[in-house]
């Protein structure tokens, strides 16, 4: 099953945690320090929580959760034969998750993902970022590169991390 995956910055992660509960009527999929994830069935729905105090109520990133890396692989096939960019990353930790991913930027600098989760982690991978901060000691990007490619030309990755 394939879902959209909306991932929020929020500025107290256990108010949020409460209120989407809810909202959806579910409990956490995950709840760690920072970080919260809801598998929300109807609707088909990932709902990433990402503790951001000043950022809340803010975009972080969207995607798309799929099956397996086949399926993230032909996402990078597609895309690519559609001229988008892909920043491709295979057995990457992050959001507490080994995944497979590409990413692409939307026309207006949104962060997407196609993604797969192999298996759980311990650990985030890397502290979770703010979109809007490109300098990586600043707190960088929180997913795939900090800059959109300019129009005609592709994105050369500057720096990445997780979600």
């Amino acid at each position: 099953m394939s879902r959209a995956q909306l991932a929020l910055n929020v500025d107290d992660l256990t108010e949020a945690v409460t209120f989407y509960t809810k909202l959806f009527g579910v409990e956490p999929a995950k709840l760690k320090p920072g970080y919260a994830n809801f598998a929300i069935t109807e609707p088909p729905l990932k709902l990433v929580l990402l503790e951001n105090p000043g950022k809340g109520g803010t975009i972080n990133h969207l995607g798309v959760e799929v099956e397996s890396s086949e399926k993230v692989h032909a996402a990078i096939a597609r895309l690519t034969s559609e001229g988008l960019f892909t920043d491709e990353e295979t057995g990457t930790t992050c959001c507490f998750a080994t995944q497979d991913k590409v990413w692409v930027t939307g026309p207006a600098g949104e962060k997407w993902e196609v993604y797969t989760v192999l298996a759980d982690s311990d650990t985030f991978g890397s502290s979770p970022q703010h979109l809007d901060d490109p300098a990586p000691a600043e707190g960088g990007v929180c997913c795939g590169t900090a800059t959109a490619p300019t129009e005609g030309t592709q994105q050369t990755p500057t720096t990445t991390s997780c979600c």
